[in-house]
């Protein structure tokens, strides 16, 4: 999840310097998104304690 949210953060910083605004506000929306998704998974994950089965 975070690996796409750098992804899609690199496109935004790319598609800026090439001075297209509206493909970098998508790409940087995108990006922000994901990034929380991925903190809000990772805090869930650590509160609730869970590792992974062995089997």
């Amino acid at each position: 999840m975070l690996y796409y949210a750098l992804v899609f953060l690199i496109v935004g910083i790319i598609a800026g310097a090439l001075n297209l605004a509206g493909v970098a506000a998508v790409a940087t929306e995108i990006a922000w998104i994901l990034f929380l998704v991925g903190i809000i998974l990772l805090v869930i994950h650590l509160v609730t304690g869970r590792t992974a089965r062995v089997p």
